[in-house]
């Protein structure tokens, strides 16, 4: 895709999937807050509706912008776990939970072919205090979660905690906006962690953990696509 081409307005084709996208970002905000409002009130059909819907929206959004393939790739996994995780048994679980790892897994492999462009931002003294800190806290959130997990889940959720903190970790490459989309996928998690183990719950708690999940995935779009698009892996 050229400069020119991903101009607003631009007659190529890179301009019209522009003027699409406008609509479809507008379309994942109304689904979203009609999952939440559902949620809110308890209606459990409007989010049976409006959850396999989000995911589809905002990678299409992420696409009409000229989005990596990764990117992309990522949110449609995400999709595959939100629609596995709607099944209330340990193997849908875990499946769904397997699907989320594949979107780490692209995520990962997109935030290191950023920081070729950002070089030495995971390095640097603040990118390593960072990484210390998720570092210790998913080990202290282990050591007190772990007694309350059930035993066949311990291991599959110690895995792919490691992966998803380490995603969350690498987010900061793409800036911002999506250091913070990682942070709130970590905390979202944990939310469903927390649920699993049977500890105390807020209010509503499936709409706390939507709404940092959906926050998440948007702000990671929105940090991948903030970069220029000559600096964009596989631009």
């Amino acid at each position: 895709m050229t400069a020119t081409a991903a101009r607003p307005g631009s007659t190529g084709a890179g301009g019209r999937a522009e003027r699409f996208a406008r609509p479809v970002l507008l379309a994942f905000l109304l689904v979203a807050a009609a999952d939440l409002a559902g949620l809110l009130a308890g209606a459990e059909t409007v989010h049976l509706i409006a959850k396999p819907l989000l995911m589809p929206l905002l990678a299409g959004y992420a696409a009409l912008r000229g989005a990596p393939r990764l990117l992309v790739a990522a949110l449609l996994f995400g999709w595959g776990g939100d629609v596995f995780l709607l099944a209330d048994n340990d193997l849908a679980f875990l499946v769904g939970m397997g699907s989320f790892a594949v979107g780490h897994v692209g995520y990962l492999t997109l935030f290191g072919r950023g920081e070729g462009r950002n070089r030495g931002v995971g390095r640097s003294p603040s990118g390593l205090a960072t990484g210390g800190g998720y570092a210790l806290v998913l080990v202290v959130f282990l050591v007190l979660i772990w007694p309350d997990l059930p035993a066949d889940l311990r291991i599959p959720l110690t895995g792919y905690s490691l992966l998803l903190t380490a995603m969350a970790w690498r987010a900061g490459v793409f800036g911002p906006y999506a250091a913070v989309g990682g942070a709130l996928f970590l905390l979202s998690d944990a939310l469903i962690a927390t649920g699993i183990a049977e500890w105390p719950q807020a209010p509503a708690p499936d709409f706390w953990v939507m709404l940092t999940y959906i926050a998440a995935q948007a702000l990671l779009t929105l940090g991948v696509l903030g970069v220029p698009a000559q600096h964009k892996p596989g631009a």
